[in-house]
Parts: C-alpha cells; sequence; structure tokens
C-alpha cells in the first residue's frame, strides 16, 4: 500500500452535540453511517484522493465526536483481506466504483483462538455500488474487494473508538485462523 500526498480533510466533522450541556456523545453506527454518506457526497473530497495503479491509498479525515475516519482508493482487483476492527463499531459507504463485502453472520470470541471450524450458513456476501453503505457492531469480520479489472472505487469509513487493533485472518474453505494482530502504528 502507498500513502498519498497530503490531501487537506475538509470531510464534514466536528463533535456530535449532546442531549446535555452541549457536550460531545459517543457517535452511534447510525451517526457513523450519515458521516461517511456525507462525506461520500463531497466531489471535490473525492476527486481529491490520488489514486496509485498498484495499491491502495488513503486519508485520514477528522470523523464526528472523536471517531477515526478514512477515504481509501482501491485499484481494480485489491481487497483487504479477512479482518475484524476489534472493539470498535463502523459505518463504511462506496463513493464511486462498486466494492463487494463478505462477512460472516456471526459474532466471533474476541480472544482465546487461533483456529475456527465455521458453518455452512455463516457467510454473507454484499454489492456495494457507489451510494451504498453499512454499518457494522464490535469483531464484525469480513473482507472488502474492488472486482473490477478496469475502475478504481473509492470509499469512506468511520470508526469509533478509533481503531484500538485490526485482526488479520485467512480463510480456507470453513477454516479460519487468527494470523495476526495490528496497531494503529502499522498503519498510520
Amino acid at each position: 500500500m502507498s500513502v498519498p500526498p497530503s490531501v487537506s480533510p475538509h470531510a464534514p466533522a466536528a463533535g456530535l452535540p449532546s442531549a446535555v450541556s452541549g457536550a460531545p456523545r459517543t457517535p452511534t453506527q447510525a451517526d457513523l453511517l450519515a458521516f461517511v454518506r456525507r462525506t461520500a457526497a463531497d466531489a471535490e473530497l473525492i476527486a481529491s484522493l490520488p489514486l496509485d495503479p498498484d495499491g491502495r491509498t488513503w486519508v485520514r479525515l477528522e470523523g464526528p465526536g472523536g471517531s477515526e475516519a478514512w477515504l481509501i482508493g482501491w485499484p481494480p482487483g485489491t481487497g483487504t483481506g479477512w479482518h475484524d476492527h476489534a472493539e470498535s463499531v463502523g459505518a463504511f459507504i462506496t463513493a464511486s466504483g462498486e466494492l463487494k463485502e463478505n462477512s460472516l453472520a456471526a459474532r466471533l470470541p474476541s480472544g482465546g483462538w487461533k483456529t475456527l471450524e465455521l458453518t455452512e450458513d455463516i457467510d454473507r456476501r454484499r454489492t456495494l455500488p457507489a451510494g451504498t453503505g453499512r454499518g457494522f457492531g464490535r469483531h464484525h469480520v469480513h473482507e472488502v474487494l474492488n472486482e473490477s479489472t478496469e475502475e478504481h472505487a473509492i470509499s469512506v469509513h468511520a470508526y469509533y473508538p478509533p481503531l484500538p487493533q485490526i485482526r488479520r485472518y485467512s480463510r480456507t474453505g470453513p477454516i479460519l485462523r487468527l494470523e495476526h494482530v495490528e496497531r494503529p502504528e502499522d498503519w498510520q
């Protein structure tokens, strides 16, 4: 992956109003999804992301209520591999192009395992054309792919709390293996 030159993160941000005293409140999945939708609609921001033909590019954005947000460019044929976002809830939306999400429809144990055998009915697949997104809860295991052979895709992602770690998995048929754990210093 390559890191793009500095891009001004002028996406809508700031804290979320609180019912009490105007202090920011913890953003919900719905708040994060609303944020990524608004951000994806910012044509100037989306067009400002440098796109690399060989690897994903990204720019960190200021998310609502102290959340972590990213604008990500996906060259044709790229993907994340299987992973989760640990204790963070999140949302993402495709701003241009089309992404696929493969996910598991079950919450996995949060720790203490290296290999799991998955049941037959656990797989879910979503096609996410431009303007389509979703929120997800803690320990959501998925992979996101740009299966196009010709077009870049761009997406906006937000997580709260900011990502404490990402667990990376490999998958062979029904067997899911925890391969390694990344910390923020590995991707920032």
